[in-house]
């Protein structure tokens, strides 16, 4: 089983929703981890983003490549 590695931050459900099936139809590992605190108050969610996309590190170039080409259009 390969390590999960934090590769980036995402800031909105929009973009992990768009980011994830990308992703998938790539059939490149990943997950997507959110800041869901719902007992703070959604304090975690201000301090740290949204949430983060967790992958092989050696997928880390082309999920931020995607990513960026997300953020573009």
């Amino acid at each position: 089983m390969e390590i999960y590695e934090k590769i980036l931050v995402l800031n909105n459900e929009f973009e992990a929703g768009l980011l994830e099936e990308i992703l998938t139809d790539r059939k490149i590992p990943h997950g997507i981890v959110t800041s869901d605190d719902t007992a703070l108050g959604g304090i975690m969610e201000m301090e740290f983003g949204w949430g983060y996309v967790e992958a092989p590190e050696k997928y880390r170039d082309e999920i931020t490549r995607i990513f960026e080409e997300i953020k573009t259009e």
